[in-house]
Parts: structure tokens; sequence; C-alpha cells
């Protein structure tokens, strides 16, 4: 198994190439798709993305099986994974030497959202607050320096800080019911 200082040699080649990919003229910005569905009676949520699956649920306190994060819950987790690589990628980018790196992410949902007395309650995760812990030898002053560049290109940091247009569309889809007239 390789050091996270050999990692990061490699992410930083990497990180370039890509980045000299990113100037061609015939340079396309990567399309993501996530599909999900519902499974029958459990009401487990199965999302689909490239060739992965992960399952989302809800505690049996929200008649959940408890067989894997809510979505709330893996918003978080994809703030502190996107930090998380982001670290690693600024890390490599600028030379500062990393021998681990964990991120903790907290939030909270509040149920009573929209009830009376409580209308200013968000419906989404709020109170978001992160603490990335480094190990490193590096000076304060350069690990501020990558901090700075994370806070910068970190995109599901940036994706929850800049307002966004999601945009909707509802089909409505009609089952033909067998043998009818």
């Amino acid at each position: 198994m390789t050091t996270l200082h050999e990692y990061l040699g490699l992410k930083k080649q990497a990180h370039r190439a890509l980045k000299q990919k990113a100037r061609t003229p015939d340079y396309r910005p990567n399309e993501l798709v996530a599909r999900v569905t519902v499974e029958g009676r459990s009401g487990v949520r199965r999302i689909r993305i490239r060739d992965f699956q992960i399952l989302t649920d809800s505690p049996p306190s929200f008649v959940g099986y408890d067989l894997g994060p809510s979505s709330p819950e893996l918003a978080l987790g994809a703030l502190g994974s996107c930090l998380a690589h982001t670290w690693l990628i600024q890390a490599a980018a600028h030379d500062l030497p990393l021998d681990a790196v964990e991120v903790e992410v907290r939030g909270r949902v509040d149920l009573r959202t929209g009830e009376p007395g409580h209308e200013d309650i968000p419906p989404e995760p709020h109170g978001i607050a992160f603490t990335v812990n480094l190990l490193t030898e590096a000076s304060q002053a350069a690990v501020d320096a990558v901090a700075a560049a994370v806070e910068c290109t970190c995109p599901i940091l940036n994706l929850l800080r800049r307002p966004q247009q999601v945009t909707a569309r509802v089909n409505r889809i009609v089952a033909e019911l067998e043998g009818a007239a």
C-alpha cells in the first residue's frame, strides 16, 4: 500500500493532465447523471451512478429499514467526500505534504418544518458546518493557502453556497391495464 505522499504525487500528474485537456479546443464538460428508483414495499431508494449503486433509506422511526443513509445524510456525506477530494487535489497542486485528511460535516433537519408557529424553519438541511483535520508538517501559511484554493474549487461546497436554478419536469405515465377494452 502506498502512502498518501505517493498518492499526492500521482494526483498532481493527473490534475495537470486534466487541466491540459480542458484547454484543448475539443474539450467538453462531463455530463453527470444519477437515476433513482424506489423499491416496492420497502420504499428504499436505489441511486445508480455510472456502474455504482447506493441505497438510501429512512430510519425505522420514519417507516424505513435503515438500509442506508437518508438523503440529507447522503448530501452531507457528498459534501465531506468532495471536500476531502478537493483537499487532495489542491494539496497535490500546491505541493502540500499530507499524511492524513479527515472531514466531518454536520447539519440539522427539523421535522417541525411548515408546522404552525414554525414557518421559518427551512426544509433543507441547515446549520451546515464542517471541520477538516489534516496531519501535515506544512506551515500554517501553506495550509491556509491550500484552504483558500479548496474554498474556490470544491464543486459541492460551491454548489451549496451559490444559488442554482434547478429545472424540473414531471412526466405522468399511464400504465395500460391488461385486457382493458
